[in-house]
């Protein structure tokens, strides 16, 4: 009996480790099939649907096989026992069966309804992700590659306008995503879908900050395509990016607050102490990551020079920038502040001082290498996005509220946009046309950020079902608005086929046949490119 126990404990560690297989097995085959398809899109010059969006087609087939296909493992896997004795959830969990003792790991909590066949399939369990994978593993790439590949030049020069857009932007996106919500789940718990102390206004606020995060990925790759507009180029670039930072520690410091008393009542204590762990984290991380590369182009300066010959070696010189640039993220994590934040800082400022240190092979390597893992990465989790919708098991559909987001977050974007572009020109010299502030509210789409915040709590019913509706907003925005963005550029006659660089010489060109002002134009750029570049220039 003893042997048998062991052989069946051998078979099920084998087949644990198929599974695995199986699992990365499928992945791969999406991403050649992505990658197929891309080479086919631009081939044929086709820009209704990008590669996000192909990615997630693929995923989506590939979720319904595995999830209609697949049988569950076992009758028991699927059983539920009770256990009346424990009166929480332990992390870990030793059961003695039959003088054997095995070890059980905590992993979520599943909603009574939501138990069902498919929970014993053990396909579907290894399809899954836990979150972590996406915060450290895939989400740093693509956020790292945002900052490096930064046109400072352009980004600098709408840097007022990028830094409202981000920070007031995003607030006030949330505020109004919050609010609305709020008044659907009141509904919702007056026609008796809801029970009042199941969804909590921080609940509503939470969606709305995850909601936030905007990533116009497809977009934007079509605007680099057709060359759009540099400026409106740059002002989308630059909110997305900072936006996602925002968002990500937003959501934290919303997490964190707890009234003492009704969850539903303001408590300016637990108010001011969220605002203060905000700027707290957002500022920590901002310098942890800055820190990294500010010792990065240390050391690389130090190879460039007299000092080392590691610029004669630029496999290890790739290596050496890749490590370092990677412990920003993990320090920050490690001494608990936000590590996306420090690595997107870290990634603006290696491009600012580390890459010219670099030997000219590792210029070109370090670029290779963070563009080619961003493309990477980015399709991994819009496929899986896909495979999300029917192999995540605690999926709570529930209309009213899938409806009342997509009014939420229409209606939020155009509070951000409208008013702020409003008074952003009562100060900007080149004011933010009319068509751009169209073309970026059509360009408020939801992808990775929102996705990785969404499922990396997915533990209570109201997490679940903002999870599930998530999902629902990034389909449709990355489908019906990714792919409409050529026909609303055409429509809104913004300008395509511009060179940034010719485009930057003919306006330094207009202003010297204009005879501006010195102080006027020294006014009117931004003050932290003036202070930077200041300081650059002196020490």
């Amino acid at each position: 009996m003893e042997k048998l126990r062991k052989y069946i404990s051998v078979q099920d560690e084998d087949q644990f480790y198929h599974q695995g297989a199986v699992e990365l097995l499928v992945f791969n085959f999406l991403l050649i099939l992505t990658i197929l398809t891309i080479w086919l899109f631009k081939n044929h010059r086709f820009r209704f649907l990008h590669e996000t969006g192909g990615a997630m087609v693929y995923g989506l087939v590939m979720g319904l096989i595995i999830r209609y296909a697949t049988k569950p493992s076992g009758v028991e896997s699927g059983t539920v026992y009770e256990c009346e004795k424990l009166k929480f959830g332990p992390s870990t969990l030793l059961i003695n069966i039959t003088n054997q003792v095995y070890e059980y790991q905590y992993k979520r909590e599943i909603s009574h309804h939501n138990v069902n066949s498919h929970q014993g399939s053990a396909i579907l369990q290894k399809m899954t992700f836990d979150p972590s994978i996406f915060f450290n593993i895939l989400l740093p790439p693509i956020i790292f590659h945002a900052g490096y590949s930064l046109k400072k030049r352009h980004f600098f020069r709408n840097l007022g306008s990028i830094l409202t857009y981000a920070f007031l932007g995003t607030a006030i996106s949330c505020i109004v995503i919050g609010l609305i919500m709020y008044g659907f789940v009141k509904a919702m718990v007056h026609i008796g879908q809801l029970k009042g102390w199941e969804f909590h206004f921080t609940d509503c606020l939470f969606f709305g900050s995850l909601m936030s995060a905007t990533d116009p990925v497809t977009v934007l790759a079509i605007f680099h395509e057709l060359h759009v507009d540099t400026d409106l180029y740059t002002l989308l670039f630059g909110e997305s990016v900072l936006n996602d930072a925002v968002a990500i520690v937003l959501t934290y410091s919303i997490s964190i607050y707890s009234p003492k008393e009704n969850p539903n009542a303001f408590d300016a204590a637990a108010f001011f102490q969220s605002v203060g762990n905000f700027l707290g984290i957002f500022a920590g991380s901002f310098a942890m990551g800055s820190s990294y590369a500010v010792v990065t182009a240390l050391i690389s300066f130090m190879h460039l020079t007299k000092f080392t010959k590691l610029c004669e070696f630029p496999m290890l010189e790739t290596g050496l920038f890749f490590l370092l640039s990677w412990s920003a993220f993990l320090s920050a994590e490690a001494a608990g502040l936000t590590g996306i934040v420090a690595v997107l800082f870290c990634g603006v400022t290696q491009a600012h001082y580390t890459y010219n240190n670099l030997s000219p092979d590792s210029k070109m390597r370090t670029k290779q290498l963070f563009e080619f893992m961003n493309f990477l990465a980015e399709n991994v989790i819009f496929c899986y996005m896909g495979l999300a919708l029917f192999t995540f098991q605690n999926h709570i559909f529930n209309a009213l509220f899938i409806f009342g987001a997509f009014v939420a977050v229409f209606i939020a974007r155009a509070c951000n946009i409208y008013p702020l572009s409003f008074l952003l020109n009562l100060g900007r010299k080149q004011k933010i046309p009319r068509n751009f502030q169209h073309m970026m509210m059509f360009s408020g789409l939801r992808g990775a950020i929102a996705f990785a915040l969404a499922i990396r709590d997915t533990e209570s019913q109201p997490k679940q079902m903002m999870f599930t509706t998530t999902l629902l907003v990034v389909f449709f925005t990355v489908w019906v608005f990714g792919g409409g963005t050529t026909p609303m550029l055409t429509w809104l006659q913004i300008r395509v086929g511009v060179d940034p660089d010719e485009d930057l010489k003919a306006e330094a060109a207009h202003q010297r046949a204009s005879n501006l002002d010195k102080n006027t134009t020294k006014a009117e750029s931004a003050w932290l490119f003036r202070i930077w570049y200041g300081f650059d220039h002196k020490y």
